[in-house]
Protein backbone atom coordinates (compact mmCIF):
# COMPACT_ATOMS: atom_id res chain seq x y z
CA UNK A 1 0.00 0.00 0.00
CA UNK A 2 2.85 2.88 0.97
CA UNK A 3 4.59 1.61 -2.35
CA UNK A 4 1.28 2.35 -4.37
CA UNK A 5 1.33 5.59 -1.97
CA UNK A 6 4.64 6.09 -3.35
CA UNK A 7 4.41 6.01 -6.93
CA UNK A 8 1.28 7.69 -7.10
CA UNK A 9 3.11 10.81 -5.69
CA UNK A 10 5.81 10.10 -7.71
CA UNK A 11 3.92 10.84 -10.93
CA UNK A 12 1.88 13.80 -9.55
CA UNK A 13 6.15 14.84 -8.95
CA UNK A 14 6.82 14.02 -12.29
CA UNK A 15 3.34 16.22 -13.90
CA UNK A 16 4.35 19.00 -12.22
CA UNK A 17 8.10 19.19 -12.65
CA UNK A 18 7.40 18.58 -16.49
CA UNK A 19 4.04 19.88 -17.27
CA UNK A 20 0.71 18.75 -17.45
CA UNK A 21 -0.64 17.32 -20.27
CA UNK A 22 -1.53 18.82 -23.64
CA UNK A 23 -4.75 17.83 -22.76
CA UNK A 24 -5.56 19.56 -20.02
CA UNK A 25 -4.59 23.28 -21.49
CA UNK A 26 -7.29 23.15 -24.28
CA UNK A 27 -9.84 25.17 -23.64
CA UNK A 28 -13.50 24.00 -24.35
CA UNK A 29 -15.75 26.00 -26.72
CA UNK A 30 -18.96 25.08 -26.61
CA UNK A 31 -21.27 25.20 -29.51
CA UNK A 32 -24.87 24.00 -29.39
CA UNK A 33 -26.53 23.63 -32.74
CA UNK A 34 -29.99 23.25 -34.68
CA UNK A 35 -28.80 20.82 -37.79
CA UNK A 36 -29.51 17.68 -38.91
CA UNK A 37 -28.75 15.10 -41.27
CA UNK A 38 -25.94 16.55 -43.93
CA UNK A 39 -25.56 19.92 -42.59
CA UNK A 40 -24.83 18.16 -39.00
CA UNK A 41 -22.27 16.28 -41.15
CA UNK A 42 -20.70 19.95 -42.19
CA UNK A 43 -20.98 21.06 -38.34
CA UNK A 44 -18.97 18.14 -36.98
CA UNK A 45 -16.24 18.86 -40.20
CA UNK A 46 -15.80 22.48 -39.39
CA UNK A 47 -15.33 22.01 -35.65
CA UNK A 48 -12.79 18.86 -36.28
CA UNK A 49 -10.76 20.97 -38.51
CA UNK A 50 -10.58 23.53 -36.72
CA UNK A 51 -9.92 21.31 -33.79
CA UNK A 52 -6.77 19.54 -35.63
CA UNK A 53 -5.65 22.85 -37.10
CA UNK A 54 -4.67 24.65 -33.63
CA UNK A 55 -3.93 22.78 -29.81
CA UNK A 56 -5.61 25.88 -27.84
CA UNK A 57 -9.11 25.89 -28.02
CA UNK A 58 -11.55 22.60 -28.82
CA UNK A 59 -14.71 23.51 -30.30
CA UNK A 60 -17.30 21.01 -29.08
CA UNK A 61 -20.94 21.00 -31.15
CA UNK A 62 -24.24 19.53 -29.65
CA UNK A 63 -27.29 19.39 -31.35
CA UNK A 64 -30.01 20.81 -28.97
CA UNK A 65 -32.88 19.94 -31.35
CA UNK A 66 -34.75 22.63 -34.10
CA UNK A 67 -34.30 26.22 -33.81
CA UNK A 68 -36.87 26.95 -31.58
CA UNK A 69 -35.85 24.48 -29.08
CA UNK A 70 -32.36 25.25 -29.32
CA UNK A 71 -32.46 28.99 -28.35
CA UNK A 72 -34.69 28.56 -25.70
CA UNK A 73 -32.36 25.72 -24.44
CA UNK A 74 -29.49 28.32 -24.59
CA UNK A 75 -31.44 31.22 -23.03
CA UNK A 76 -32.76 29.06 -20.11
CA UNK A 77 -29.08 27.68 -19.50
CA UNK A 78 -27.76 31.29 -19.08
CA UNK A 79 -30.50 32.17 -16.98
CA UNK A 80 -29.07 28.56 -15.06
CA UNK A 81 -25.66 30.41 -15.18
CA UNK A 82 -23.99 27.37 -17.93
CA UNK A 83 -25.07 29.17 -21.45
CA UNK A 84 -22.70 27.43 -24.32
CA UNK A 85 -19.91 29.90 -25.95
CA UNK A 86 -21.80 30.07 -29.48
CA UNK A 87 -25.41 29.81 -29.78
CA UNK A 88 -27.28 29.13 -33.60
CA UNK A 89 -30.42 31.25 -33.59
CA UNK A 90 -32.49 31.00 -36.57
CA UNK A 91 -32.69 34.85 -38.00
CA UNK A 92 -36.42 35.44 -36.23
CA UNK A 93 -34.70 35.24 -32.90
CA UNK A 94 -32.53 38.27 -33.84
CA UNK A 95 -35.21 40.36 -32.05
CA UNK A 96 -35.59 38.50 -28.80
CA UNK A 97 -31.49 38.04 -28.56
CA UNK A 98 -31.11 41.54 -29.20
CA UNK A 99 -33.39 42.16 -26.13
CA UNK A 100 -31.57 39.81 -24.07
CA UNK A 101 -29.60 42.34 -22.08
CA UNK A 102 -26.08 41.02 -20.76
CA UNK A 103 -26.94 37.47 -22.01
CA UNK A 104 -24.71 38.27 -25.08
CA UNK A 105 -21.03 39.47 -26.20
CA UNK A 106 -21.89 41.33 -29.65
CA UNK A 107 -19.22 40.12 -32.16
CA UNK A 108 -17.83 43.43 -33.11
CA UNK A 109 -17.03 43.61 -29.83
CA UNK A 110 -15.74 40.16 -29.05
CA UNK A 111 -13.22 40.75 -32.51
CA UNK A 112 -12.61 43.87 -31.08
CA UNK A 113 -11.64 43.14 -27.75
CA UNK A 114 -9.33 39.63 -28.74
CA UNK A 115 -7.43 41.30 -30.72
CA UNK A 116 -8.97 39.33 -34.14
CA UNK A 117 -8.65 41.06 -37.71
CA UNK A 118 -12.66 41.58 -38.61
CA UNK A 119 -13.95 43.43 -41.37
CA UNK A 120 -17.57 43.69 -41.71
CA UNK A 121 -17.42 45.17 -45.23
CA UNK A 122 -16.03 41.57 -46.77
CA UNK A 123 -19.61 40.07 -45.65
CA UNK A 124 -22.41 40.37 -48.36
CA UNK A 125 -24.52 43.21 -46.87
CA UNK A 126 -27.90 41.37 -48.00
CA UNK A 127 -26.74 38.57 -45.09
CA UNK A 128 -25.25 41.40 -42.37
CA UNK A 129 -27.66 43.51 -42.43
CA UNK A 130 -29.94 41.22 -40.69
CA UNK A 131 -27.74 40.88 -37.99
CA UNK A 132 -26.21 44.27 -37.55
CA UNK A 133 -27.44 47.46 -35.91
CA UNK A 134 -28.52 50.93 -37.80
CA UNK A 135 -24.50 51.98 -37.29
CA UNK A 136 -23.40 48.49 -39.37
CA UNK A 137 -22.13 46.90 -36.15
CA UNK A 138 -22.47 42.79 -36.13
CA UNK A 139 -24.50 41.69 -33.62
CA UNK A 140 -24.06 37.98 -34.59
CA UNK A 141 -22.33 36.30 -37.01
CA UNK A 142 -23.83 35.57 -40.36
CA UNK A 143 -23.51 31.32 -40.53
CA UNK A 144 -26.07 29.59 -42.69
CA UNK A 145 -28.09 31.28 -44.73
CA UNK A 146 -30.51 30.44 -46.82
CA UNK A 147 -33.60 31.88 -48.97
CA UNK A 148 -36.76 30.40 -50.18
CA UNK A 149 -36.56 28.04 -52.93
CA UNK A 150 -39.00 26.42 -55.43
CA UNK A 151 -37.94 22.93 -55.35
CA UNK A 152 -38.66 21.27 -58.48
CA UNK A 153 -39.29 17.82 -59.70
CA UNK A 154 -37.76 17.99 -63.33
CA UNK A 155 -38.37 13.87 -64.42
CA UNK A 156 -42.28 14.46 -63.56
CA UNK A 157 -42.50 17.75 -64.88
CA UNK A 158 -41.15 15.96 -68.81
CA UNK A 159 -43.70 13.15 -68.17
CA UNK A 160 -46.36 15.74 -67.72
CA UNK A 161 -45.42 18.13 -70.63
CA UNK A 162 -44.49 21.14 -67.83
CA UNK A 163 -42.52 23.51 -67.76
CA UNK A 164 -40.55 24.87 -64.36
CA UNK A 165 -43.45 27.07 -63.46
CA UNK A 166 -42.49 31.26 -62.56
CA UNK A 167 -45.86 32.47 -61.45
CA UNK A 168 -48.58 31.37 -58.72
CA UNK A 169 -51.09 30.36 -61.26
CA UNK A 170 -48.25 28.52 -63.27
CA UNK A 171 -47.64 26.53 -59.72
CA UNK A 172 -51.41 25.98 -59.56
CA UNK A 173 -52.42 24.56 -63.22
CA UNK A 174 -49.04 22.08 -62.37
CA UNK A 175 -50.10 21.11 -59.29
CA UNK A 176 -53.48 20.36 -60.62
CA UNK A 177 -52.32 18.14 -63.32
CA UNK A 178 -49.93 16.70 -61.35
CA UNK A 179 -52.22 15.73 -58.73
CA UNK A 180 -54.27 14.05 -61.65
CA UNK A 181 -51.52 12.36 -63.03
CA UNK A 182 -49.69 10.00 -60.34
CA UNK A 183 -49.81 12.79 -56.77
CA UNK A 184 -53.13 12.29 -55.44
CA UNK A 185 -52.46 13.29 -52.07
CA UNK A 186 -49.84 16.45 -52.97
CA UNK A 187 -49.54 18.22 -56.04
CA UNK A 188 -47.72 20.96 -54.36
CA UNK A 189 -46.66 21.72 -50.59
CA UNK A 190 -44.03 23.61 -48.59
CA UNK A 191 -42.69 23.72 -45.12
CA UNK A 192 -42.26 26.36 -43.07
CA UNK A 193 -45.80 27.87 -43.66
CA UNK A 194 -45.33 31.03 -41.83
CA UNK A 195 -41.83 32.36 -43.45
CA UNK A 196 -43.63 30.95 -46.92
CA UNK A 197 -46.44 31.97 -47.41
CA UNK A 198 -46.31 35.34 -45.47
CA UNK A 199 -42.69 36.10 -44.85
CA UNK A 200 -41.83 35.66 -48.10
CA UNK A 201 -44.81 35.88 -50.20
CA UNK A 202 -44.82 39.63 -48.68
CA UNK A 203 -41.22 40.72 -49.10
CA UNK A 204 -40.89 39.13 -53.00
CA UNK A 205 -44.20 41.15 -53.83
CA UNK A 206 -42.72 44.89 -51.63
CA UNK A 207 -45.82 44.30 -49.34
CA UNK A 208 -45.31 44.69 -45.83
CA UNK A 209 -45.94 42.66 -43.31
CA UNK A 210 -45.59 44.99 -40.30
CA UNK A 211 -44.96 48.65 -40.08
CA UNK A 212 -41.52 50.26 -39.18
CA UNK A 213 -39.88 48.72 -41.99
CA UNK A 214 -40.95 44.97 -40.22
CA UNK A 215 -39.79 46.07 -36.94
CA UNK A 216 -36.09 46.74 -38.42
CA UNK A 217 -36.78 50.47 -37.41
CA UNK A 218 -38.57 49.69 -34.58
CA UNK A 219 -39.83 47.67 -31.80
CA UNK A 220 -43.45 49.43 -31.49
CA UNK A 221 -43.98 47.77 -35.19
CA UNK A 222 -47.53 46.91 -36.29
CA UNK A 223 -48.76 43.67 -38.17
CA UNK A 224 -50.35 44.45 -41.54
CA UNK A 225 -50.11 40.77 -43.02
CA UNK A 226 -54.46 40.86 -43.73
CA UNK A 227 -53.64 42.86 -47.10
CA UNK A 228 -55.13 41.89 -50.37
CA UNK A 229 -52.53 39.96 -51.32
CA UNK A 230 -52.23 37.65 -48.48
CA UNK A 231 -55.76 37.01 -48.01
CA UNK A 232 -55.35 36.47 -52.07
CA UNK A 233 -52.50 33.86 -51.29
CA UNK A 234 -54.62 31.92 -48.29
CA UNK A 235 -57.70 31.91 -50.39
CA UNK A 236 -55.79 30.13 -52.62
CA UNK A 237 -54.43 27.54 -50.51
CA UNK A 238 -57.69 27.12 -48.44
CA UNK A 239 -59.69 26.39 -52.04
CA UNK A 240 -56.65 23.55 -53.32
CA UNK A 241 -56.40 22.02 -50.09
CA UNK A 242 -59.98 20.58 -50.50
CA UNK A 243 -58.32 17.87 -52.94
CA UNK A 244 -55.10 17.90 -52.06
CA UNK A 245 -53.81 19.72 -54.79
CA UNK A 246 -52.41 21.57 -52.34
CA UNK A 247 -51.55 19.81 -49.14
CA UNK A 248 -50.23 21.35 -45.99
CA UNK A 249 -46.80 20.17 -44.54
CA UNK A 250 -46.59 21.35 -41.30
CA UNK A 251 -45.04 24.33 -39.14
CA UNK A 252 -41.32 23.32 -39.78
CA UNK A 253 -39.46 21.52 -42.25
CA UNK A 254 -40.80 17.98 -41.36
CA UNK A 255 -42.35 17.51 -44.52
CA UNK A 256 -39.62 17.71 -46.46
CA UNK A 257 -39.01 14.07 -47.40
CA UNK A 258 -42.37 14.74 -49.14
CA UNK A 259 -40.11 15.81 -51.80
CA UNK A 260 -37.10 13.57 -52.12
CA UNK A 261 -39.69 10.42 -51.83
CA UNK A 262 -41.19 11.84 -54.86
CA UNK A 263 -44.62 12.09 -53.36
CA UNK A 264 -44.81 16.45 -54.10
CA UNK A 265 -43.08 17.22 -57.47
CA UNK A 266 -42.92 20.41 -56.37
CA UNK A 267 -41.98 21.73 -53.11
CA UNK A 268 -40.97 25.19 -51.78
CA UNK A 269 -39.14 25.35 -48.66
CA UNK A 270 -35.07 26.43 -48.13
CA UNK A 271 -31.95 26.36 -50.42
CA UNK A 272 -30.56 24.62 -47.66
CA UNK A 273 -32.35 21.61 -48.29
CA UNK A 274 -30.00 20.88 -50.94
CA UNK A 275 -27.87 18.38 -49.19
CA UNK A 276 -30.78 15.85 -48.33
CA UNK A 277 -31.83 16.02 -51.44
CA UNK A 278 -28.24 15.65 -53.19
CA UNK A 279 -28.15 12.67 -51.05
CA UNK A 280 -31.83 10.95 -51.13
CA UNK A 281 -33.47 12.11 -54.37
CA UNK A 282 -33.82 9.66 -57.00
CA UNK A 283 -35.05 11.69 -59.45
CA UNK A 284 -33.68 15.11 -61.01
CA UNK A 285 -34.32 18.05 -59.46
CA UNK A 286 -33.46 21.84 -59.20
CA UNK A 287 -34.68 24.97 -57.13
CA UNK A 288 -36.22 27.46 -59.42
CA UNK A 289 -36.75 31.01 -57.90
CA UNK A 290 -39.89 31.22 -55.91
CA UNK A 291 -43.46 32.41 -57.84
CA UNK A 292 -45.13 35.35 -58.16
CA UNK A 293 -48.57 36.87 -58.70
CA UNK A 294 -47.94 38.52 -61.66
CA UNK A 295 -50.65 41.33 -61.55
CA UNK A 296 -48.83 42.96 -58.43
CA UNK A 297 -47.16 45.64 -59.87
CA UNK A 298 -43.00 45.77 -59.32
CA UNK A 299 -42.83 42.15 -58.82
CA UNK A 300 -40.85 39.82 -57.96
CA UNK A 301 -38.90 42.29 -55.50
CA UNK A 302 -36.33 40.41 -53.86
CA UNK A 303 -36.75 37.41 -51.22
CA UNK A 304 -34.82 37.85 -47.19
CA UNK A 305 -32.64 35.79 -45.88
CA UNK A 306 -34.11 32.24 -43.75
CA UNK A 307 -31.18 30.18 -41.88
CA UNK A 308 -29.43 31.49 -39.09
CA UNK A 309 -26.41 33.54 -37.35
CA UNK A 310 -23.98 32.38 -34.43
CA UNK A 311 -24.37 34.61 -30.88
CA UNK A 312 -21.64 34.60 -28.94
CA UNK A 313 -23.31 34.36 -25.07
CA UNK A 314 -21.85 36.67 -22.04
CA UNK A 315 -20.43 35.68 -18.62
CA UNK A 316 -17.38 33.79 -20.47
CA UNK A 317 -13.39 34.29 -19.33
CA UNK A 318 -11.16 36.49 -22.04
CA UNK A 319 -9.14 33.17 -22.85
CA UNK A 320 -12.88 31.28 -23.80
CA UNK A 321 -13.80 34.58 -26.19
CA UNK A 322 -10.57 34.52 -28.19
CA UNK A 323 -11.34 30.90 -28.75
CA UNK A 324 -14.15 31.84 -30.12
CA UNK A 325 -13.02 34.74 -31.81
CA UNK A 326 -10.67 32.89 -33.82
CA UNK A 327 -12.82 30.24 -34.19
CA UNK A 328 -15.28 32.54 -36.31
CA UNK A 329 -11.85 33.77 -38.27
CA UNK A 330 -11.75 30.42 -38.82
CA UNK A 331 -15.12 29.96 -40.17
CA UNK A 332 -14.85 33.14 -42.46
CA UNK A 333 -11.81 31.87 -44.57
CA UNK A 334 -12.35 31.93 -47.94
CA UNK A 335 -11.59 28.19 -49.12
CA UNK A 336 -13.61 27.38 -46.01
CA UNK A 337 -17.21 29.42 -47.03
CA UNK A 338 -17.07 27.94 -50.51
CA UNK A 339 -17.05 24.49 -48.76
CA UNK A 340 -19.57 25.06 -46.54
CA UNK A 341 -21.60 26.32 -49.94
CA UNK A 342 -21.05 23.49 -51.71
CA UNK A 343 -21.57 20.82 -49.31
CA UNK A 344 -24.71 22.04 -47.45
CA UNK A 345 -25.98 25.02 -50.19
CA UNK A 346 -26.09 27.68 -47.65
CA UNK A 347 -25.12 31.02 -49.15
CA UNK A 348 -21.80 31.69 -48.76
CA UNK A 349 -21.36 34.81 -46.31
CA UNK A 350 -18.19 36.55 -48.50
CA UNK A 351 -18.27 38.45 -51.16
CA UNK A 352 -14.67 36.94 -51.57
CA UNK A 353 -16.50 33.28 -51.40
CA UNK A 354 -19.27 34.18 -53.62
CA UNK A 355 -16.93 35.13 -55.93
CA UNK A 356 -14.83 32.51 -56.13
CA UNK A 357 -17.56 29.80 -56.10
CA UNK A 358 -18.10 31.92 -59.72
CA UNK A 359 -14.88 32.51 -61.05
CA UNK A 360 -14.64 28.37 -60.50
CA UNK A 361 -17.56 28.18 -62.81
CA UNK A 362 -19.35 26.29 -59.89
CA UNK A 363 -22.93 27.39 -60.89
CA UNK A 364 -22.27 26.42 -64.65
CA UNK A 365 -23.07 22.90 -63.18
CA UNK A 366 -25.22 23.40 -60.47
CA UNK A 367 -27.32 26.90 -61.26
CA UNK A 368 -29.90 25.84 -58.36
CA UNK A 369 -27.00 26.60 -56.23
CA UNK A 370 -27.40 30.55 -57.48
CA UNK A 371 -30.77 31.04 -57.57
CA UNK A 372 -31.59 32.10 -53.39
CA UNK A 373 -28.28 34.71 -54.57
CA UNK A 374 -29.94 35.80 -57.28
CA UNK A 375 -33.54 36.01 -55.32
CA UNK A 376 -31.54 38.29 -52.24
CA UNK A 377 -30.04 40.30 -55.26
CA UNK A 378 -33.13 40.60 -57.57
CA UNK A 379 -33.38 44.82 -56.71
CA UNK A 380 -32.25 46.63 -53.88
CA UNK A 381 -34.47 45.89 -51.15
CA UNK A 382 -37.13 48.57 -50.16
CA UNK A 383 -38.43 48.87 -46.23
CA UNK A 384 -40.91 45.99 -47.29
CA UNK A 385 -37.69 43.39 -48.49
CA UNK A 386 -34.85 44.08 -46.17
CA UNK A 387 -35.92 41.93 -44.04
CA UNK A 388 -37.62 41.09 -40.11
CA UNK A 389 -37.00 42.20 -36.35
CA UNK A 390 -40.82 41.02 -34.47
CA UNK A 391 -39.95 40.12 -30.57
CA UNK A 392 -40.65 36.64 -29.64
CA UNK A 393 -41.13 35.43 -33.27
CA UNK A 394 -41.35 31.73 -32.15
CA UNK A 395 -43.87 32.16 -30.56
CA UNK A 396 -45.76 34.65 -32.93
CA UNK A 397 -45.08 32.04 -35.80
CA UNK A 398 -46.74 29.63 -33.93
CA UNK A 399 -50.47 31.92 -33.46
CA UNK A 400 -49.69 32.60 -37.57
CA UNK A 401 -49.62 28.52 -38.31
CA UNK A 402 -52.31 27.90 -35.99
CA UNK A 403 -55.01 30.71 -37.86
CA UNK A 404 -53.51 29.48 -40.94
CA UNK A 405 -54.32 25.84 -39.85
CA UNK A 406 -58.00 26.68 -39.25
CA UNK A 407 -58.01 28.25 -42.80
CA UNK A 408 -57.14 25.30 -44.61
CA UNK A 409 -59.18 22.62 -42.42
CA UNK A 410 -62.18 25.12 -43.56
CA UNK A 411 -62.86 26.31 -39.65
CA UNK A 412 -62.35 29.73 -40.52
CA UNK A 413 -62.60 31.84 -43.63
CA UNK A 414 -59.25 33.26 -44.75
CA UNK A 415 -59.81 36.59 -44.01
CA UNK A 416 -61.10 35.57 -40.22
CA UNK A 417 -57.82 33.57 -39.84
CA UNK A 418 -55.66 36.61 -41.15
CA UNK A 419 -57.32 39.35 -38.98
CA UNK A 420 -57.26 37.00 -35.67
CA UNK A 421 -53.47 36.23 -36.50
CA UNK A 422 -52.95 40.26 -36.86
CA UNK A 423 -54.77 40.63 -33.93
CA UNK A 424 -53.03 37.92 -31.42
CA UNK A 425 -49.78 39.12 -32.92
CA UNK A 426 -49.98 42.80 -32.03
CA UNK A 427 -51.19 41.73 -28.53
CA UNK A 428 -47.88 39.86 -28.29
CA UNK A 429 -45.63 42.85 -30.09
CA UNK A 430 -46.86 44.99 -27.55
CA UNK A 431 -45.94 42.95 -24.80
CA UNK A 432 -42.62 42.26 -26.02
CA UNK A 433 -42.40 46.59 -25.89
CA UNK A 434 -42.81 46.49 -22.93
CA UNK A 435 -39.94 44.33 -21.55
CA UNK A 436 -37.44 45.33 -24.65
CA UNK A 437 -37.59 49.27 -24.53
CA UNK A 438 -35.33 50.58 -21.70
Amino acid sequence: MALRHFGAAAAVAVTLAFGASPALAVTEIQWWHAMTGANNDVIVKLANDFNAAQGDYKVIPTYKGNYADTMNAGIAAFRAGNAPHIMQVFEVGTATMMAATGAVKPVYKLMADAGEKFDPKVYLPAITGYYSTSKGEMLSFPFNSSSTVMWVNLDELKKNNLEIPKTWPDVFEAAKKLHANGHPTCGFSNSWVTWVNLEQLSAWHNVPLSSKANGLDGFDTVLEFNSPLQLKHLENLVELQKDKTYDYAGRTNTGEGRFTSGECAIYLTSSAFFGNVKAQAKFNFTAAPMPYYPDVKGAPQNSIIGGASLWVMGGKSADEYKGVAKFLTFLSDTDRQVYIHKASGYLPITKAAYDKAKSEGFYKDQPYLETPLLELTNKEPTENSRGLRLGNMVQLRDVWSEEIEQALAGKKTAKQALDAAVERGNTMLRQFEKTAVR
